[in-house]
C-alpha cells in the first residue's frame, strides 16, 4: 500500500482489497450463543466462562462427524505411505494456524526425542520428517509480522525455501480458508509434486461465492479438502478459538494414528478417533463444570485486577510452554495489548504477560520450546523485489529486517531474562504444569517451586494451574495446602487414555487458556457483546474487520468507516511502530464519530469509559 496520504491509503484499500472483504464468511459472523458475553461476564465471571465453554461444544460436534467418517484412516494411510517412501510432512499456516503448525512440529519432534532418551528406536529415522511453515517464520510465534499473510508469493517462497518436493505431504491450514499466504503454500506444494491437503473452517459454497482465491483451491481436484466448519467463533472473528481448536484436534489425531502405526503403539483394531472423541467429551465436561469454572474465575479476577492496576503477570511453564506462548502472543492482535518486550528495549511498552522456561540461556530455551533450531525468515531485498513491486518491496523488507534470529533472541524467555522483568508487589506469577512435572513443584529448588517462592518473597500473588489425573491432583492439593506460599490453585483433571500424544491435555489446555485470556479481556472492556472492538488492524483482513466493526457501531457507511479507521491508524502509528502501548483504532474511531471529538479527546474518553488508567508515557 503506497505510503502517501492517509486518504490515499484508504482509497487504495477500498479499490484494491475487495477480495479481503470477508464479512459474509461464517467465521466472521457473531455467534448467537455468545451475543451477551460481555454483559454476562461483567456480572459474573463464572457465567462468562460458561458461555465460552458452551461454544466449544461446536468443536466436539464437528470432531464427531469427522471421526465417524472414513477421512482419518484415508489421511493416515497417505501420510504413512509418504513417510515410508522417504517423504516429509509440512504443516503451513499464518497467525493462529501458523502457531499451530509450529506446535504440531514440536509435538512430533518431542515424541521422538523422548523415545531416544528412553533408549527406544526410530528417532534417527523419523524425528526430522516434519516441518512448520509459518507466515513470518519463528518470529511470528511471539509477535505477529505485519502484512506477511497477505502475499500468496510469500507462502510459495517460504515453503520452497524449506525444500518441499515430490513425495512430501503438505497440510495447508487456514482458519477461514481464505489466507493468501497459506493458499500460496498449497499451490507451491502442488507444483512441486507433493500431496496437498487444504484444512479450513468455512462452508465451501460461502467461500466459493465470496473469495476467488479460495474458490480456485476448492475447485482444484488435485488438492484434498478437509473442511472442519464449526460455525461462528465465541468472539466474532476470533479464529484462534474454535476454528483452531478443531484443527488441533484433527491434526493431532492424524499424527497420533501415524505414530501408532510407525511404533506399534496401537493395536491394528484400535479406534483412535473414537477413543479421542470420548476423551475430548470428558475433558470438555470437566472444563464446563461448575467447580472448574469457579476455580478459573478466581484466576480471571486475579489477572484482571493485576492489569487494571497496571501491574504485570508472568507465567512459568515447560511441557506446555508452546501452548502458553501461543495464547499470550494471540492476546496482542486480538485485544491490542503489548506484545512481549525485547530485553534491551526499555522504550517499548512493558508486556502485560510474559513466559519463562527452565533453561537459563535464551538460545537454549528457544530450542527447548521448539524442539529444533530457530528457523527465521531472512530474505534479502533482492529476493523480496522478485516477489513485490518497487516501494512495496522496500517497505516489506524493512519489516523483515526485524524478524531475524538475532531479533528473536532479544525475547529472553530463558531464565537469563528474569533480571529484565522483576516480579514485585502488585504483580502475579503463575506456574502452568502437567502431572509429569509435579516434582519440579514439590522439590526444593525445583523450577516451579523456586520461581513461585521468589515471586512470593518479592510481594507478588501466585497461582498454580495444574493438569493431571485425579491421584496427582490430590498430591498437588495436599502440597499446596501445606506450602508457605499461598498459591491460588486451578487443578484440572485430565482423562486417562492410552493415546501416545495425550491429545485431551493439549486441547484442554488450549480451551482453558483461551477462556482465561478472553474472559479477562472481556472484563477489561476489550469486547462488546461478542465483538473484539480492540482488534489490531495489522493486515488486510483485519483492516476489513475493523472497518466493519466501526460501521456497525456508528452507523457510518463502510467507506466512511474505512477513512476514519485509517485516520486513527495514523494517529496511533508512531506508538504502534515503536512498540509502545496505544489505544485501539476501532475504539478511537467510535468515540470520535459518536461524540464529535478530536483523537486526543477520543483517547481520553475511551479510557474513562473503560475505567482504567491510560498507559504511562
Amino acid at each position: 500500500m503506497a505510503n502517501e496520504t492517509v486518504a490515499e491509503r484508504a482509497r487504495q484499500f477500498l479499490a484494491e482489497a475487495t477480495q479481503f472483504r470477508l464479512g459474509k464468511l461464517l467465521t466472521e459472523s457473531p455467534h448467537p450463543r455468545s451475543a451477551q458475553l460481555s454483559q454476562r461476564a461483567s456480572e459474573n465471571i463464572a457465567a462468562g466462562l460458561e458461555v465460552l465453554f458452551d461454544v466449544d461444544r461446536d468443536v466436539l460436534e464437528t470432531y464427531r462427524q469427522w471421526a465417524q467418517s472414513d477421512a482419518p484412516e484415508r489421511i493416515r494411510d497417505e501420510a504413512l505411505a509418504a513417510l515410508r517412501a522417504g517423504g516429509r510432512l509440512y504443516f503451513t499456516g499464518c497467525g493462529a494456524t501458523g502457531r499451530l503448525s509450529i506446535q504440531l512440529d514440536s509435538i512430533w519432534r518431542d515424541f521422538w526425542q523422548r523415545r531416544r532418551a528412553a533408549g527406544l528406536t526410530g528417532a534417527d529415522e523419523w524425528e526430522d520428517r516434519t516441518f512448520s511453515i509459518m507466515a513470518g517464520g519463528d518470529f511470528a510465534l511471539i509477535k505477529s509480522v505485519e502484512g506477511f499473510e497477505d502475499y500468496t508469493q510469500f507462502g510459495r517462497r517460504q515453503i520452497r525455501d524449506r525444500g518441499v518436493r515430490a513425495g512430501d505431504v503438505v497440510f495447508a491450514i487456514t482458519e477461514g480458508g481464505e489466507t493468501s499466504f497459506v493458499i500460496g503454500t498449497a499451490w507451491e506444494g502442488l507444483d512441486a509434486g507433493a500431496r496437498v491437503f487444504f484444512v479450513y473452517n468455512n462452508p465451501d459454497d460461502v467461500l466459493r461465492e465470496n473469495v476467488e482465491r479460495s474458490r480456485e483451491v476448492i475447485d482444484e481436484p488435485s488438492i484434498t479438502k478437509i473442511n472442519l466448519t464449526t460455525g461462528p467463533m465465541a468472539i466474532t472473528g476470533s479464529t484462534r478459538m474454535q476454528a483452531t481448536s478443531i484443527q488441533l484436534c484433527v491434526m493431532m489425531t492424524i499424527l497420533e494414528m501415524v505414530l501408532g502405526a510407525l511404533t506399534g503403539g496401537h493395536s491394528q483394531a484400535a479406534d483412535v478417533p473414537g477413543a479421542t472423541l470420548r476423551a475430548l467429551e470428558e475433558m470438555h465436561a470437566t472444563l464446563a463444570s461448575e467447580a472448574l469454572r469457579d476455580d478459573l474465575a478466581r484466576l480471571v479476577a486475579r489477572e484482571e485486577s493485576v492489569y487494571r492496576a497496571r501491574h504485570r503477570n508472568t507465567y512459568f511453564s515447560d511441557r506446555l510452554g508452546i501452548d502458553v506462548l501461543t495464547d499470550t502472543t494471540e492476546r496482542s492482535p486480538t485485544f491490542c495489548v503489548p506484545s512481549f518486550r525485547k530485553f534491551d528495549d526499555p522504550d517499548a511498552a512493558e508486556s502485560w504477560s510474559f513466559l519463562f522456561l527452565p533453561p537459563y540461556e535464551t538460545a537454549a530455551a528457544w530450542e527447548h520450546l521448539l524442539k529444533r533450531p530457530l528457523a527465521p525468515v531472512e530474505w534479502s531485498l533482492e529476493q523480496v523485489c522478485e516477489m513485490l513491486p518497487p516501494g512495496e518491496a522496500e517497505r516489506q523488507h524493512a519489516i523483515m529486517r526485524g524478524i531475524s534470529r538475532e531479533e528473536i533472541l532479544r525475547f529472553r524467555i530463558g531464565l537469563d531474562g528474569l533480571p529484565y522483568r522483576t516480579i514485585g508487589p502488585g504483580d502475579a506469577a503463575t506456574a502452568i504444569l502437567t502431572e509429569e512435572e509435579k516434582e519440579a513443584l514439590f522439590t526444593p529448588g525445583g523450577f516451579y517451586r523456586k520461581r513461585l517462592e521468589q515471586a512470593h518473597a518479592g510481594g507478588a500473588a501466585t497461582a498454580v494451574l495444574f493438569f493431571g489425573r485425579p491421584g496427582a491432583i490430590e498430591e498437588v492439593r495436599a502440597f499446596l495446602s501445606a506450602w508457605e506460599v499461598p498459591a491460588l490453585p486451578v487443578l484440572v483433571p485430565v482423562p486417562e487414555t492410552e493415546l501416545l500424544l495425550n491429545l485431551p491435555l493439549r486441547v484442554g489446555a488450549k480451551m482453558l487458556l483461551n477462556a482465561l485470556s478472553t474472559c479477562t479481556m472481556v472484563r477489561l472492556g476489550r469486547v462488546l457483546g461478542n465483538v473484539m472492538i480492540w482488534v489490531v488492524p495489522s493486515n488486510l483482513k483485519l483492516i476489513d474487520r475493523s472497518t466493519r466493526y466501526i460501521a456497525n457501531l456508528t452507523g457510518l457507511s463502510y467507506e466512511e468507516a474505512c477513512y476514519l479507521l485509517f485516520e486513527a491508524m495514523e494517529y496511533v502509528g508512531p506508538r504502534w511502530h515503536a512498540g509502545k502501548e496505544y489505544p485501539a483504532p476501532v475504539g478511537l474511531s467510535v468515540m470520535r464519530a459518536r461524540h464529535g471529538l478530536t483523537f486526543p479527546e477520543a483517547e481520553k474518553r475511551l479510557y474513562e469509559e473503560l475505567g482504567i488508567e491510560p498507559p504511562r508515557a
